[in-house]
């Protein structure tokens, strides 16, 4: 953000090692600050320079986007893609490569998982907001409780007719465990 502004939107969420940078402005004299909209996912080590990333969009880890480039609502750039400078991608492509080209549509089932990364993070968020407010106190107790209740079998318990409470402070939200995660349903 030194010689442009740089915007995000609620609910988006730029991952560990990324860099997002702007230009003054283009060789015609257009002003190109970064934007990216809301509920917007961006993978690990990406490069984001003077582009926009409308609402809902998903870009992989390692991918870099150079100036001037668009990635329409619901559209997707894979992993360790370059997308050149001033390339359009349209609303509910995939595009891939070096440099990135049109692979195929997404599926109502990829847009789904676009938004649900989206709350997946939001919720996250929430979790680390909460264990980093608590005192230290707080913490020496769970790690006491943690180990008291780790390696018990629940399978093995059951049969004994044994069963152990979980305190609640120990239980992640559900959508924070991929294999957890609720499904989306799909409009047809």
């Amino acid at each position: 953000g030194d010689v442009n502004s740089i915007r995000i939107g609620s609910g988006s969420n730029i991952q560990d090692n990324s860099l997002v940078h702007v230009a003054k402005t283009n060789i015609s004299g257009k002003v190109l600050p970064t934007i990216i909209g809301s509920n917007v996912t961006v993978g690990h080590s990406a490069v984001l320079h003077a582009c926009t990333i409308e609402d809902e969009a998903f870009v992989g880890m390692g991918a870099t986007l150079l100036d001037g480039v668009v990635v329409e609502k619901h559209s997707m750039v894979g992993a360790g893609s370059l997308v050149k400078q001033n390339t359009r991608i349209p609303s509910g492509e995939v595009w891939v490569g070096n440099p990135a080209k049109f692979l195929r549509k997404l599926t109502e089932e990829e847009i789904t998982f676009i938004a649900q990364s989206a709350a997946n993070y939001i919720n996250l968020a929430h979790v680390h907001a909460t264990e980093n407010s608590k005192s230290f106190d707080e913490i020496e107790l769970e790690k006491k409780l943690r180990k008291k209740f780790a390696h018990k079998d629940e399978e093995y318990d059951s049969m004994l007719g044994v069963v152990r409470e979980i305190p609640p402070q120990l239980i992640l939200p559900d959508n924070i465990l991929p294999d957890k995660a609720p499904k989306a349903a799909v409009a047809h």
